[in-house]
């Protein structure tokens, strides 16, 4: 039987969302999932998915029934002739990633956290970057859901279409996903170019880069001219082995040394330090931008996607509409300059092909991605409402799974299938077993 407990508390990655749900499951498979959620529709409770916890928002928050897959995390299937997996929901994307490669295979599009349950990443419309590339969820060929009366639904293009298009994006309000099945790609590796150069070149050559690279996106620091700029293509060519065993060391020594101790520990100690004497913040900001650099290299796919993230932060992302994109970030970079306190956290922008997901933020629309951060447990209200407030000129739209403070009033204007999507919400849980007060906002209450 599944494992139950009782009177525990939850919170998430970065510690601002938390509930004292009656007791955390965590079923070992779809018939327990099924037990679970009968139960608790006799019982008049709701019930919640956590995956990593590393949604902003609090669509995973329940004081009632919290349930975790993450022991339903097995690969079930592996079809090497079509390039398809079928795996638990619960795994986790960094253990999914090797899987893939050891059997020649890919995703086709990954973002920059790999620390996701495959389901939590799904709903929430977790992308990546590249024009020519999708969401997480367009990778999605197949699912199997339980939905509020606790039965089975298998859908895919085939079974269940409609239920199989809404859910690939389904913010958990549709049911609980037990098993994915992805279509995938064959392995390939990522020739990366990381450059620190004039935000002024990134802004006014990003449009020619993005329709030419296959994975482009930049990081600005505040209160600096520069920005990172990170351009990948996909090739087959294999990355250089090192000379000797002293190379190799070196190698490793070098990443380490960029990623953890530069990119994790400095960093945090820095933001540390900001947070204790905020006239600090530009003058380590532009330590961290640097002078001019370059680094390139070879890496197998979701190794160059996918970096560590210790120094924990609140996030903001919108999606506007590509030919937009340019011109809200330099809003963004007026504002800055126009806040009352420093912002210590660079500005990520990245941009996406679009798709026909109901509720994906890219559905429709050839997207460009603006994420803004701040240090944890800082201010962040007045920051994200003035960037929320440029990107409501462009019919943005809030990345699910991190802050933001629309309703479902002004979201049902900027999603075309807003409808869609709640006539399956309606058929797929009428009474209401999946939601909770963050869903209840964004998609309006269950009439």
């Amino acid at each position: 039987m599944f494992k139950t407990q009782s009177l525990n508390s939850w919170s998430n990655w970065a510690g601002n969302q938390t509930s004292n749900p009656l007791s955390i499951k965590k079923p070992k498979n779809e018939e327990e999932v099924v037990t679970i959620v009968k139960e608790a529709k006799n019982r008049g409770l709701k019930v919640k998915v956590v995956g990593s916890g590393h949604s902003f928002t609090g669509i995973a928050v329940t004081d009632e029934v919290l349930v975790s897959l993450d022991e339903i995390s097995d690969v079930r299937d592996v079809d090497f002739e079509n390039f398809r997996v079928r795996v638990g929901s619960g795994v986790k994307l960094f253990d999914l990633n090797p899987i893939l490669q050891r059997s020649g295979m890919a995703m086709p599009n990954l973002g920059d956290i790999v620390y996701q349950s495959l389901s939590g990443a799904i709903s929430t419309s977790t992308h990546g970057t590249g024009l020519g590339f999708k969401t997480i969820a367009d990778a999605v060929c197949g699912m199997r859901i339980v939905d509020g009366e606790g039965k089975v639904i298998r859908c895919d293009e085939q079974q269940n279409p409609e239920i199989f298009n809404a859910a690939r994006v389904g913010l958990g309000a549709l049911g609980i996903i037990t098993e994915v099945t992805i279509q995938c790609v064959e392995a390939f590796n990522l020739h990366a170019i990381e450059e620190i150069i004039p935000i002024g070149e990134v802004t006014n050559n990003f449009e020619k880069w993005a329709r030419t690279t296959d994975h482009i996106e930049f990081f600005w620091m505040p209160n600096t001219d520069k920005a990172l700029l990170k351009r990948n293509t996909r090739t087959m060519e294999l990355p250089s082995k090192p000379r000797n065993r002293r190379h190799a060391l070196k190698r490793r020594w070098n990443r380490f040394k960029n990623e953890e101790i530069k990119q994790n520990f400095l960093f945090g100690a820095m933001n540390y330090a900001g947070k204790a004497v905020p006239p600090l913040i530009p003058k380590f900001n532009s330590m961290v931008a640097g002078e001019n650099g370059r680094a390139e290299y070879i890496k197998n796919s979701y190794e160059v996607f996918a970096s560590p993230r210790r120094v924990k932060f609140y996030e903001m992302e919108y999606a506007v509409p590509i030919d937009s994109g340019i011109e809200a970030f330099r809003k963004v970079v007026e504002l800055i300059g126009d806040l009352d306190h420093y912002i210590s956290f660079p500005v990520e922008y990245r941009v996406l092909g679009k798709d026909e997901i109901p509720m994906s933020t890219a559905n429709n629309r050839d997207s460009a991605f603006i994420a803004v951060h701040v240090f944890r447990n800082t201010p962040f209200e007045k920051y994200f409402k003035g960037v929320e407030k440029i990107m409501n000129e462009y019919d943005g739209r809030p990345h699910w799974g991190k802050l933001h403070f629309q309703d479902h009033e002004t979201l049902s204007n900027i999603y075309p299938q807003w409808e869609t999507f709640q006539t399956v919400r309606r058929s797929i849980d009428p009474q209401g077993v999946f939601t909770n007060p963050y869903l209840d906002k964004v998609l309006g209450p269950l009439t």
